[in-house]
């Protein structure tokens, strides 16, 4: 046979339609399908055959929830060299598995990420995590996951890049790049994937896997902005949701996965399952049975069956019936094909056994993920506590339930790093505390109790462990784990000094905290670095620099709670007594609001200008009045005044990081364009109206006083 596909000078457009040509029926479906942890010992015989075309490495439905033994390289290239070398078509396996934020170096985790509001570390982590997992063999990754929620009883909100599309879409695109790099035939680049598309994050009472009930223009609008931006940026994959949208189940959405995504946006890589998303079309009760199920998401437009084994078991029949078309069965196993030639398999299908040895967990690695941890914190609130004296002689309790974690600070979806190989943070804290510090395991309150009756300032770590957040993980309460409350209020009750931080996978409630504390620290689980991290913020090594990329509420009653909800006939600002109104109990206003954060410095805004109409330059001059040196994130927020559907009140545009010395000022500025003021109008088509807009540039989404300009 003339194997004519393997001629590289060729583009993967053309090697596909030469090896596709070339291909059985039974051959074709082979490539669509996606089972778990292929090895040689046990899948010899499907993979001489064909009937394997990519695999994924996963202790299960909920891998991330749990640990695995890992990847072994050599594993890897045994499977591979059946494929490849004892097949008829010698076409590579593309392996798989979750790498979502960082392989054996561990980043924080997105949500973390996501408050460093910065593309440029995500990029660097994204492409520091595809060096380590290339070298196990690792081809591709379910990642970025860019699911919009404001309701954080869901426990995949740790998994996501913040409640904003614009905010979102952006850092998803810099994951994307930091995967692929501009070569995904590069030995180091991984293809990426774009998930959960769509409306996952809507799920109702914020309980995983549960129906969505929204209209195409809020999902236009609002859920698959984020998702467009990563087709531009050029995402290999997509990952279609769990989740039904208004009583069609994603994984049969023909509107969604077909007319929208591939057809309108020209996406041309693959569409790959949930974990199996298209067996589960049955149990949503819309197919009668498994070859149902396969008709119906193949025809919808899901390239890859993972899992479920539908695909593999029926669309041969299927096909030679004529109950799916051999075109639509073509155009799903063209995408897999040239995903495969893009990525570079065929020339490159075996690992260099030694090359994880000399990459993974390097010093290089590792200071990248401590640079992002540092990034990622936000501080809260600063009673001028902050930051501590280094080596000093005050008396300091350092104390609480996450003092001494070392897996945990990974938080969820960390299938390859190592609990020995993390700083926990009672280690990086030892670099700058001086005589007077003391450490107390939170074991027994008695003991925490008597140890901050001798001392002027208590530290104290507190937050979620892991196993409360992630997939399958939803909680009722926003609160802090049983205990923990009550023990700081015990500790502030002594009369010390109390510095609280918070790690968590979600936005967590804490009115005490914010009202009682002198200083509060948001951590989120920052990796394998946390600890270190930690620590040099507190000490002032670092200077606090995130910004909250989600709105922390005071309750969970407040769920679902965005900063960039819709104007609606009765605003908050008319109700009865100003923010009251719409609960008897508690004010509307969340605790803190999205895009908050406070710095070491003290930075003020003056100076406003806008100009232009199309586009429009924005500009305002921010001086830092303060005695440190501090990173400001200077946001524009805008508002169309009137429209042909009701819009967010107010919503994120655009942002700068400025680095500001100690009474420094700088003029930062913005060009806004057409497509950044416009929005889906209710006939499904793209507008932006002439007219009135608000614009506010501020360091949150609550500060500022708007300016006016109008669009002709």
């Amino acid at each position: 046979m003339d194997k004519a596909w393997l001629d590289a000078t060729r583009t993967p457009a053309e090697r596909t339609e030469l090896l596709l040509a070339q291909m059985t029926l039974a051959e074709k479906v082979g490539q669509l399908h996606q089972p778990a942890n292929v090895s040689a010992a046990d899948d010899a015989e499907s993979l001489r055959a064909g009937r394997i075309g990519t695999s994924l490495s996963a202790s299960g439905a909920t891998a991330g929830n749990v640990r695995d033994e890992g990847v072994a390289v050599r594993a890897v290239n045994a499977v591979q060299r059946i494929a490849v070398e004892e097949s008829r078509l010698g076409i590579p396996l593309l392996m798989a598995r979750d790498v979502i934020h960082g392989h054996r170096t561990v980043f924080p985790i997105p949500l973390g990420q996501a408050a460093t509001w910065d593309a440029g570390l995500v990029e660097r982590g994204a492409r520091l995590a595809a060096v380590e997992a290339s070298a196990v063999g690792i081809g591709w990754t379910f990642t970025p996951m860019m699911d919009i929620t404001g309701d954080h009883r869901w426990g995949r909100v740790a998994e996501s890049l913040g409640e904003d599309p614009v905010l979102a879409g952006r850092l998803a695109a810099a994951t994307v790049r930091g995967l692929q790099t501009d070569d995904l035939s590069a030995p180091d680049a991984i293809a990426a994937c774009a998930k959960h598309y769509v409306g996952y994050g809507l799920a109702e009472g914020g309980r995983d896997y549960n129906s969505v009930t929204a209209g195409e223009n809020s999902l236009r609008n609002l859920q698959l902005r984020p998702f467009h931006e990563c087709v531009r940026a050029g995402v290999a994959t997509v990952m279609s949701s769990f989740n039904d949208i208004d009583g069609v189940p994603v994984h049969a959405n023909r509107r969604y996965l077909r007319e929208i995504l591939k057809d309108e946006w020209a996406f041309d890589g693959a569409i790959v399952s949930d974990w199996d998303g298209v067996g589960e079309i049955v149990q949503h009760r819309v197919a009668a049975d498994l070859a149902d199920a396969a008709r119906q998401g193949l025809e919808a437009g899901v390239d890859m069956d993972m899992v479920s084994g539908a695909y593999l078991a029926h669309l041969e029949q299927l096909v030679s019936d004529g109950a799916v078309s051999v075109d639509l069965l073509d155009d799903a196993v063209r995408r897999v094909l040239t995903l495969k030639f893009r990525c570079g398999i065929f020339e490159h299908p075996y690992t260099d056994e030694d090359l994880e040895a000399q990459v993974s967990g390097s010093d290089e690695h590792r200071a990248a993920a401590r640079s992002a941890a540092a990034a990622s914190l936000v501080l809260l609130k600063n009673d001028g506590i902050l930051p501590l004296a280094a080596a000093s002689d005050e008396r300091i309790l350092l104390t609480g339930p996450l003092l001494d974690a070392t897996d945990a600070l990974f938080g969820t979806w960390t299938l390859d790093g190592r609990a020995d190989e993390v700083v926990s943070i009672a280690d990086g804290l030892t670099r700058f505390t001086g005589p007077g510090a003391r450490s107390v395991p939170w074991t027994h309150s008695d003991q925490v109790l008597a140890a901050a009756r001798e001392v002027s300032t208590v530290v104290a770590f507190v937050g979620e462990h892991p196993v409360r957040s992630g997939e399958a993980n939803s909680i009722t309460t926003l609160d802090l784990p049983v205990g923990q409350l009550e023990t700081l209020q015990a500790i502030k009750a002594v009369g010390v000094r109390l510095v609280v931080v918070v790690l968590g996978g979600r936005a967590l409630s804490l009115p005490w905290i914010a009202e009682h504390a002198d200083a509060v620290l948001y951590a989120w689980h920052p990796g394998s670095e946390g600890g270190n991290a930690i620590a040099d913020v507190l000490f002032g090594a670092v200077g606090p620099r995130g910004r909250l990329p989600i709105t922390l509420p005071r309750s969970a009653g407040q769920q679902p709670l965005v900063y960039n909800h819709r104007s609606t006939g009765r605003p908050i600002a008319l109700a009865r007594d100003g923010q009251w109104g719409r609960y008897q109990d508690s004010l509307s206003a969340p605790l803190y609001p999205f895009g908050f954060g406070l710095t070491y410095g003290s930075v003020e805004y003056s100076g406003v200008m806008v100009q232009g109409a199309s586009p429009v330059t924005a500009s305002v001059v921010v001086t830092n009045t303060g005695d440190l040196a501090c990173t400001e994130v200077v946001q524009v927020y805008v508002r169309d005044e009137v429209a042909a559907v009701t819009r967010p009140v107010k919503e994120l545009l655009d942002w700068a990081v400025v680095e500001l010395a100690a009474g420094a000022s700088q003029t930062v500025r913005f060009t806004i364009d057409d497509e950044r003021l416009g929005y889906y109008g209710p006939d499904g088509r793209f507008r932006v109206d002439p007219g009135e807009f608000a614009l506010w540039i501020a360091p949150d989404s609550a500060s500022g006083e708007p300016v006016s300009f109008t669009r002709a």
